[in-house]
């Protein structure tokens, strides 16, 4: 069996895989402070929960945009699993070509989605992950990753208004009952909600046309897309677990070197 192991911001995002079936997934907190070991211990213990042991695990893929902590999980692989991870970074085979003015710019998590989407869905796609930053990429029908926009996530903007206001308050994130709010808690609900379902309906039109294909596949990804799907129709697909996906469909392109003791 396969984990993967997805390094955000804001969460770890980690899978188990037989064969290309995703059997359990989990999320921890990211926090570069915590040790090795702490980790190793949560990892230990959140297998047998879904009915897992460490013995099962055969082999590790980690995407990271977090480095600190891809030297921690490399160093939980080895210590936990006695495996040596699969770490998707620049030079490792993907199926993604990168246009970027410089590729070594693209986090991880971006190339990682990319090979997903064309790999599972077929492309020409247009991604929009809402995580801690709402990013939307692009990848054409013969895997050229063309590039994206970056804006701030949902939580981020709403702790940003309630850090740097004097009486704004912390509101939940669900929708409102109508956009024009009659209190300050559905007012900001509005703001958030449905501010950014109408960003990224403009900004998938904008992509429409300046990639010329009005066909592509749209797909939602990421931990707060479900609020928003909730709000619009433009999500041809939505999957929460794509980035784990392509952890695992690029692992299985890169197979270990012959003679590499696990």
């Amino acid at each position: 069996m396969l984990l993967a192991i997805d390094i955000g911001n804001t969460n770890i995002t980690l899978g188990v895989f037989d064969n290309s079936e995703l059997k359990a997934s989990w999320r921890l907190s990211s926090n570069s402070l915590r040790q090795k070991d702490e980790y190793s211990l949560q990892i230990r213990d959140l297998l047998p929960l879904k009915g897992y042991s460490i013995d099962v695990i055969k082999d590790i893929a980690i995407c990271s945009v977090v480095p600190p902590l891809t030297t921690i999980f490399e160093d939980v692989s080895f210590d936990l699993f006695n495996i040596e991870p699969l770490i998707v970074e620049a030079g490792t085979k993907t199926g993604i070509r990168i246009m970027y003015d410089r590729a070594q710019d693209v986090g991880a998590d971006r190339v990682v989605d990319a090979a997903a989407a064309l790999h599972f869905y077929g492309g020409p796609a247009i991604i929009v992950d809402l995580g801690t930053a709402t990013v939307i990429d692009a990848v054409t029908a013969d895997g050229k990753y063309l590039g994206g926009a970056i804006s701030i996530g949902i939580e981020l903007a709403r702790e940003a208004l309630v850090s740097n206001t004097s009486m704004l308050r912390r509101v939940e994130l669900t929708p409102p009952d109508a956009t024009i709010g009659k209190n300050t808690a559905s007012s900001i609900q509005s703001g958030l909600i449905f501010g950014f379902t109408g960003l990224i309906e403009k900004m998938v039109e904008r992509f429409k046309e300046e990639m010329e294909t009005p066909e592509a596949k749209v797909i939602g990804t990421g931990g707060l897309v479900n609020l928003i799907a909730s709000e619009t129709d433009i999500f041809d697909i939505v999957d929460q677990d794509l980035t784990l996906r392509g952890l695992y469909y690029i692992h299985s392109i890169n197979p270990p070197e012959e003679g590499n003791d696990k």
